[in-house]
Parts: structure tokens; C-alpha cells; sequence
């Protein structure tokens, strides 16, 4: 919810301030960049310190840092934004080498593509709860019949979700278990089959060890790159797509259709993780480049399918089927197959790497995807050169709105051919991918 919040706060800063798109672009890019940074970096950190504790830095960080971003808005100065995203985008950046740090131990192989499908799912919960609970703070809303809360500015859809990532991490602190050793239970990993660069073996490396053998493996490099082109299609709908139907079909965020799509978006992309991860555990034995190959392909064609949608409730139907592959691969690369590659002793830093491509494509979806939608530039003179060059008419559409689903198209195809690169390469050097 700390994360997925700003998106639906996105037109309501830029109409207080006068920020244009680029400039709201900016803020989610800087974001990108430092969760990607902080990727891996915690994710080294996570490898020593150890998974539980990285996740209560990160969930103490993001807590202060939505609440000052709040407070900010009364001064609505562009650069203190921008640089209050970013520290809250490194600091989140614990979460996820700290979760997949616990539960590589918690999990083998054979297990983690399901494991990668409930990670996406506890994702999508806070997507799913911010789409419910943003729009109802903006608009008020009557609790339990009795008492009425009145239309609060957007800094609260900061403010709150804060309050409760607060609640639920001090839950966290007294009840979950690192290891299953510490919940009790006896593990013997030697017993588990295990291609990963961290086997289950030996003594623990050391920090330079870590580093040295995730950054010198290729197989990383490309399952990165390929992860890349995920993030930045999963970042321009979750960024944005509040904002897209505000803007194209000026829909009320407290609509029947937002609420629809609100809804249905994070469950969809839920059911994304879970159906590829089982696949990949039950029908091509732990192996995630095939199924993730054949998403990307899938979700090129779905993308410029929906760049033909003139209505609301087609556009909302599209919204919903990216959402589905783009999650697909989010959970199967950066999750499945960073615990495979990394095992228990690599997991933080394996998927640290992985991950932060995410980002770093993510960031493309900021300023430069702002930056089309703004209707000017060499970027939308491009997109625009290449619709008229290959469908024969100029893009349709309110500034570069009429562009938006074509700048996620050629993402799709180029991380299904990067996939199957990497598939054939890690053959080359042991491994499973």
C-alpha cells in the first residue's frame, strides 16, 4: 500500500502544483531508480543481516518516509518530492530481498514457482487495498453506517497506509520465524538437489564470494535484462493507469468501472503468479524461461490489442489481461528464479540483482512514458513517426494518450527473446533456467 499509493494520488498533485506529466514522470523515475539501486545493494546487505531484519528497515523506512511525504504537500515543492520518493524507494528496497531471503529456506525448488505465485499475491493485496481505501479517502465515506469521514486531501492516502504498514510490522517482529530451524523444525538441505550458485554445502560465504559469483554469471545479466522489459510494463499500467482513464474517459476514481478495474487488476495479476509458478513447478519440472517466454509473447499481441480499444469497459478488459502476464513473469523471474539461481545461501543478492532490473526498466515509465503523454519531444515525435509509418494514420487522442499502450509494445518482445537467450545459456554453464 506505501508503494502503490502514489498512483492514485498522480492527478491529484499534478492539478494542485501544475506539474506536467515529465515532471510527475520524474518522481516515479527517481523512485524506480533508487528501489533499483537499493535492490542490490540490500539485497548483498540481506545475505549478512538476514531476512526478517532487512524487512523490519525497509517497512520502518517506508513508514516515516510516506508520512513526510505527506507533510510536504504544504509546501508542494517539486525536487523535495522527488527526493522523499526516492529515499522511501530505496528503503522499500529491503522488502523483497528480506522476503525471498526467508522463505528460500522455507521452500526447494521443486516448491518456489508456487512460493513465487503467493509472493505476487501478498503484492497484489496491497494494490488491491489501496484501490479500495484511495479513492474512498479522497471522496469520504460513511463507516458502518454511522460515523462520516469527509473528503481528505491527498496526503492522506500516504498518511494511512503508513498507519497500517505500522500495525502489521510489529506483528511481523513477534511472530514470524527467519528459518524453519528457528520455528523448530529440523531441515536437512543436503538432501535437496541443488544447481544454484549458493548450494546447500559448506560454510557461508563471504560478502566478496556473494558478489563475485552472482555479478561474473551471465545467466544473471540476461535473466535481468529480460526482467527489464517486464518492469516497464508493469510499472507504465501501475503507475498510470489511474491516470489514463481520468484522462481518456474522464472516469471518477469512485466509479463503478475504477472499482472494477481497481478490483480486478491486482486479483487477476494474483492469479497470473500463482497459474505460471504452478506451471512451471508441475509441467516443465522448476523450469521458468519457457512459460515466461511464451507470456511475453502473448502479452506483446494482448498490448497491441489494446491499443486499438475506443471504450472504457474494452480498455478496462485489456488493463486486466496485462496485468496478468506482466505479473506472470514479475513472480517467475524475479522471485522463482532468483531463489533457483541463488539457493539459500545467494537468494538476497541473486534476487537483489534480478530484481532491480525491474526497476530500472521501471524508470522508463516515469519521465520518459511522461514525457510522451505530454504530447511533445523527440520521444513522442518518434512513436508518432512509427503509428502513422506502419498503421498509416497519426495517433488519436488527448496530447500522447493515444500512444500509451504502443510504448509498452516492443518491451513484451524483446524479454521473450532475451528469456530464450538465457535459457540456452544457462545450459552452457550447469544450471536450469
Amino acid at each position: 500500500m506505501c508503494r502503490y499509493n502514489f498512483s492514485i494520488a498522480n492527478k491529484s498533485i499534478a492539478t494542485e502544483f501544475g506539474f506536467t506529466n515529465e515532471q510527475i514522470g520524474w518522481i516515479i523515475s527517481v523512485n524506480m531508480f533508487a528501489y533499483g539501486c537499493g535492490q542490490i545493494l540490500n539485497g548483498l546487505l540481506t545475505d549478512k543481516l538476514g531476512g526478517k531484519r532487512a524487512m523490519l528497515i525497509g517497512a520502518a523506512g517506508t513508514v516515516i518516509l510516506n508520512i513526510l511525504f505527506g507533510v510536504a504537500s504544504f509546501w508542494g515543492l517539486l525536487g523535495l518530492f522527488i527526493m522523499l520518493r526516492g529515499i522511501d524507494g530505496y528503503l522499500q528496497a529491503f522488502g523483497s530481498p528480506g522476503f525471498i531471503k526467508i522463505n528460500v529456506t522455507w521452500f526447494n525448488k521443486r516448491e518456489r514457482g508456487k512460493f513465487s505465485g503467493i509472493f505476487g499475491f501478498m503484492i497484489n493485496l496491497g494494490r488491491l487495498g489501496i484501490f479500495w481505501l484511495g479513492p474512498s479517502l479522497l471522496a469520504g465515506f460513511t463507516l458502518a453506517g454511522m460515523f462520516h469521514v469527509d473528503p481528505l486531501h491527498w496526503r492522506w492516502l500516504f498518511w494511512v497506509p503508513a498507519g497500517i504498514a505500522t500495525v502489521v510490522a510489529i506483528v511481523f517482529a513477534f511472530v514470524v520465524k527467519a528459518t524453519p530451524e528457528e520455528a523448530g523444525y529440523h531441515i536437512d538441505s543436503l538432501k535437496e538437489p541443488d544447481s544454484s550458485l549458493g548450494g546447500a554445502g559448506g560454510k557461508d560465504p563471504t560478502i566478496r564470494d556473494v558478489f563475485m559469483r552472482i555479478v561474473t554469471n551471465p545467466v544473471i545479466w540476461v535473466v535481468a535484462f529480460a526482467y527489464a522489459c517486464t518492469g516497464t510494463v508493469r510499472q507504465s499500467v501501475d503507475q498510470w493507469f489511474p491516470r489514463y482513464v481520468q484522462e481518456v474517459f474522464n472516469t471518477d476514481l469512485k466509479s463503478t468501472h475504477f472499482f472494477l478495474l481497481g478490483t480486478l487488476i491486482p486479483i487477476v495479476a494474483s492469479a497470473g503468479s500463482l497459474v505460471s509458478g504452478y506451471i512451471s513447478d508441475t509441467f516443465v519440472n522448476g523450469r521458468r524461461a519457457p512459460v515466461a517466454a511464451v507470456i511475453y509473447f502473448i502479452e506483446t499481441i494482448i498490448i497491441l490489442i489494446a491499443a486499438q480499444m475506443s471504450t472504457l469497459n474494452g480498455v478496462i478488459v485489456f488493463f486486466i489481461l496485462i496485468a496478468f502476464t506482466a505479473n506472470s513473469t514479475h513472480s517467475l523471474l524475479g522471485t522463482a528464479a532468483a531463489m533457483d539461481i541463488g539457493g539459500r545461501k545467494m537468494a538476497g543478492f541473486a534476487a537483489g540483482v534480478i530484481d532491480s532490473f525491474q526497476y530500472f526498466g521501471g524508470l522508463l515509465s516515469g519521465f520518459l512514458l511522461g514525457r510522451l503523454l505530454d504530447g511533445e519531444g523527440w520521444v513522442f515525435d518518434v512513436f508518432s513517426f512509427m503509428h502513422k509509418l506502419i498503421l498509416g494514420t497519426p495517433p488519436e487522442g488527448n496530447m500522447g494518450w493515444g500512444l500509451y499502450f504502443y510504448f509498452m509494445a516492443p518491451f513484451g518482445m524483446v524479454g521473450c527473446v532475451l528469456i530464450l537467450f538465457g535459457a540456452r545459456l544457462s545450459k552452457k554453464h550447469g544450471m536450469t533456467l
